[in-house]
């Protein structure tokens, strides 16, 4: 277990006056626990206490595996396949005390398997999501520079990838590139998302098969893992030229990207945030083209705590990290997205990304 994590984890479920949190295998779990087991339709499940302790439930198949990592001195209750799992649960909430509890589940625990459990014993459900996000929204020194290292790595990513852009290749062979160029820098894979021509007007465009043309806008989405920590950067290029309407809209993009940055300082209200970067599109006539919130938290996964968008009624602090992300998304005809990542500082904030925002015109033949 992160000793560290744990005890904000704790110090959190006292404060919202909640009995414990069930985390189901996950990229939570991952974090919390330092292990992660393979999620299927059977239950399991690290159920922590607000007095600190913990226990985990699961089936047979991973009682030893489980055992091992959390040590002899933990409890692991074990079910058989062929029983009830909702007995071994009931068991295990009795003698932990937490019959008639409130209990936060996370993000992966699914439905049907929560609602078994109510029916089978006593127990009140509620979202737990929102925990595990504030526990780790505030990065420490040591997370900040692992994130500069992935947004640098990621910066000069893009460099080689501009060499590498021209028409014929798909936009597979983009992503892989990606991909190769993070091990060569010493990173682990991350994220990619590579959408050409009409697909950019898709701002989460999931295929890959098109083939570059002459002409072609391209986003690149895309970012590396550095020891545990993601990068997020897009980037809108341009193949062998740029119309005037293109043109006219990555400016209006840049000049609300920009904006957002400025505004995203410590002690600034989100809305208000999200609002100076929108308000730029909108009074150029493409509000409603810009469909998206302005961001997204990132650290241990691409997408966390906190959201910048209107809804999200929070004052950033220093430590938080999030990217700023415009865009305009002319539906089957084109997109343009300009994403950097930025670090709430106690001066302001820190933009990660370096990565040149200029127009950038690839003529690789």
């Amino acid at each position: 277990m992160r000793k560290k994590y744990l005890d904000k984890l704790v110090n959190i479920l006292q404060q919202k006056n909640m009995d414990a949190i069930l985390i189901a295998p996950s990229e939570e779990m991952e974090f919390i626990m330092g292990h992660n087991t393979h999620l299927c339709e059977r239950f399991q499940a690290i159920i922590i206490k607000n007095d600190g302790t913990y226990f985990y439930i699961c089936n047979l198949l991973t009682v030893d595996e489980v055992q091992e990592v959390l040590g002899s001195d933990i409890k692991v209750y074990g079910w058989f396949d062929g029983d009830l799992f909702t007995d071994t649960i009931k068991k295990a909430f009795e003698e932990q005390e937490l019959i008639g509890k409130t209990i936060g589940v996370n993000s992966t625990e699914r439905a049907f398997l929560i609602l078994q459990i109510m029916e089978a014993m006593d127990v009140k459900f509620v979202n737990g999501k929102p925990l595990l996000e504030e526990m780790r929204m505030i990065k420490d020194e040591e997370e900040l520079e692992n994130l500069r290292t992935a947004a640098r790595i990621t910066d000069e990513s893009y460099i080689e990838l501009l060499k590498f852009i021209k028409p014929g290749i798909k936009e597979a062979d983009i992503s892989k590139k990606m991909n190769e160029i993070f091990k060569l820098k010493g990173a682990d894979e991350g994220f990619t998302m590579v959408c050409s021509g009409p697909n950019s007007s898709y701002p989460h465009y999931n295929s890959d098969q098109r083939v570059i043309q002459e002409k072609d806008i391209i986003i690149l989405d895309w970012g590396c893992k550095y020891n545990n920590m993601c990068a997020d950067m897009s980037r809108t290029v341009f193949v062998g030229g740029i119309t005037e309407e293109e043109r006219k809209i990555y400016e209006i993009v840049l000049k609300s990207q920009e904006a957002g940055e400025k505004a995203a300082v410590q002690g600034a209200y989100i809305p208000d945030v999200d609002k100076a970067a929108r308000e730029i599109i909108e009074k150029e006539g493409y509000g409603k083209y810009f469909i998206t919130r302005l961001g997204h938290g990132i650290g241990y996964s691409v997408h966390e705590s906190p959201d910048i968008k209107k809804s999200n009624e929070k004052i950033l602090e220093k430590g938080m990290v999030f990217s700023i992300e415009p865009g305009i998304y002319l539906t089957g005809k084109f997109g343009v997205r300009i994403e950097d990542i930025v670090a709430v500082t106690e001066s302001g904030n820190e933009v990660l990304n370096k990565a040149s925002k200029e127009i950038m015109i690839i003529n690789n033949n």
